[in-house]
């Protein structure tokens, strides 16, 4: 692949590019695959802004997946510290909740173990 092509992708916002200080450009491992992949895309026979809708899509992919991993470990947490909480109140727990609301804990719990 030839730096005109290269120069080409970074200019469509195909690819992108880091530089150092003095200007040089540095491409990660990542930017390495995503030139295979455009030269494979174009091997199939999509155009440039097929290629480029696909990146975007898949980018979009990945950080809603980033996203959902994050609010997991957000929700495990609080589940967690609510856990804690009732290990150490488990007595007040019983004494002042509904059996109804003690039976869909213990549901809860088991689920979740």
């Amino acid at each position: 692949m030839t730096k005109r092509t290269i120069d080409y992708y970074t200019n469509l916002g195909l690819l992108e590019v880091e530089r150092s200080p003095s200007n040089y450009r540095y491409y990660d491992m990542s930017a390495v695959e995503r030139l295979h992949f455009i030269e494979k895309c174009k091997k199939d026979g999509m155009s440039l802004e097929q290629i480029k809708k696909r990146l975007i899509d898949e980018n979009a992919e990945e950080i809603d997946v980033l996203e959902l991993r994050l609010k997991i470990k957000e929700l495990e947490s609080d589940v967690t510290k609510v856990l804690a909480q009732l290990d150490h109140n488990q007595e007040y727990v019983k004494k002042n909740i509904s059996r109804e609301s003690l039976s869909l804990i213990q549901s809860l719990l088991l689920l979740l173990n």
